[in-house]
């Protein structure tokens, strides 16, 4: 066989024959060599490279067949669709030969590793793997069936933290207690013969500071994160992705995210996720992060059943005391022209019983829009109240719809 026409070749036999075929023709081109077959997505070496963990040393004649995406302004990512590369890895070469085709709908990326001996071949799979596993200043997304490494929504939740959060009474060092505990105290638990896993659910309406605990906890504990965008995927059934997602946490320690849990599980699905979630396999160090407006959607055999979710933390409309610690906050971040009198907050406050913290996130910027768009010339303690007034109609209204 021509080794230039290896891979057109390979795209020419059925689909259940090819990995047979390119196996057996590698064999024969490489007697005595040791060929690594597989297909995990772990084994992403276009990442492996770009980290500079190895090096892509010659392209042999077979055609380098890439994809480029588009990702945002300036910046592009290429995927390699089907190659046979040369590789420089701590000293050694190995030859790598990636082949995708679609099978049945689904897209297949198989990959075989060709190697003087079998440590070496065994040893760079692993390391490969290894590697990507790792998750370094990111944050681990599950979407449509995938992982992706968020690097861009590591950096936005390292500006959530406990100290800019507010919360009723004594729930926000509850909630940080609980999980830097949980962490530190695997060789106690162990000892003890207790199960060394975490469930907990954040409950209550939107707006009250669900999500900024989730991200500022995530930023206090500095553990790895994988953050769930949902289940559902094009390719796939809902429980092969669960039971990918969990067999991805046990990877341990770990958070796993789930927002809008009771959107998430269904009749259909409820089975599956109990089982990952409590089941056979140990979730030894994984901690599991839900949230939830809508607790009366969820079944009981995920809200109420003990060694599930054993933590449930109520986000409660912000009281008299919560509201003006927020707007304190809000003040003390202003120049000095925007800032309400201490008469002026004490007045929002009273005015602003059965907003969320959303609401009044939302009260001082559209105040601050509209004391510039009216030229400056109003006092910002007016603007508040006449923008208060506005955001309650507004919420009557939602009520009503």
């Amino acid at each position: 066989m021509m080794i230039e026409d290896f891979i057109r070749d390979a795209h020419y036999k059925p689909n259940d024959y090819m990995a047979y075929h390119v196996a057996r023709e590698l064999a024969e081109l490489h007697p005595g060599s040791t060929i690594v077959e597989g297909s995990t997505h772990h084994f992403d070496l276009e990442e492996f490279v770009r980290a500079q963990k190895c090096a892509i040393v010659e392209k042999k004649s077979v055609f380098h067949h890439v994809r480029t995406d588009w990702v945002s302004s300036g910046r592009l990512k290429q995927h390699i669709r089907n190659s046979w590369l040369n590789i420089l890895w701590n000293g050694q070469l190995l030859d790598v030969v990636l082949i995708t085709w679609t099978e049945s709908c689904y897209p297949r990326r198989q990959y075989w590793i060709v190697a003087d001996a079998p440590d070496l071949a065994e040893s760079f799979f692993n390391a490969v793997c290894e590697w990507n596993c790792e998750v370094r200043g990111e944050i681990l997304v599950y979407h449509d069936g995938y992982f992706e490494k968020d690097k861009t929504l590591f950096n936005s939740i390292k500006t959530s933290t406990f100290d800019n959060l507010v919360l009723q009474g004594s729930l926000k060092k509850e909630i940080q207690n609980d999980f830097t505990q949980f962490f530190a105290s695997r060789e106690v638990y162990e000892r003890y013969g207790i199960p060394w896993k975490r469930g907990a659910v954040f409950i209550g309406p939107p707006g009250n500071g669900k999500t900024h605990t989730l991200k500022a906890l995530i930023n206090h504990l500095g553990k790895p994160c994988l953050y769930v965008r949902s289940f559902k995927a094009e390719y796939g059934t809902e429980q092969e992705n669960m039971a990918e997602v969990f067999q991805r946490a046990r990877m341990a320690p770990c958070l796993v995210v789930l927002e809008d849990l009771d959107s998430m599980i269904d009749d259909t699905n409820r089975s599956c996720f109990l089982n990952e979630l409590d089941g056979f396999q140990s979730n030894s160090g994984v901690a599991v992060l839900a949230t939830t407006n809508h607790p009366e959607k969820l079944d009981a055999s995920i809200l109420d059943r003990p060694s599930r979710f054993d933590r449930k933390y109520y986000f409660n409309l912000p009281a008299e005391a919560e509201r003006l610690a927020y707007i304190r906050n809000w003040n003390a971040e202003l120049q000095t022209d925007l800032q309400l009198s201490e008469k002026g907050a004490t007045r929002i406050v009273s005015a602003t019983d059965g907003f969320s913290f959303a609401y009044l996130k939302e009260l001082f910027v559209a105040s601050m829009v509209k004391w510039m768009s009216d030229g400056r010339s109003t006092s910002m303690d007016d603007v508040l109240l006449a923008q208060t007034d506005l955001l309650r109609d507004q919420m009557k209204i939602r009520k009503r719809k």
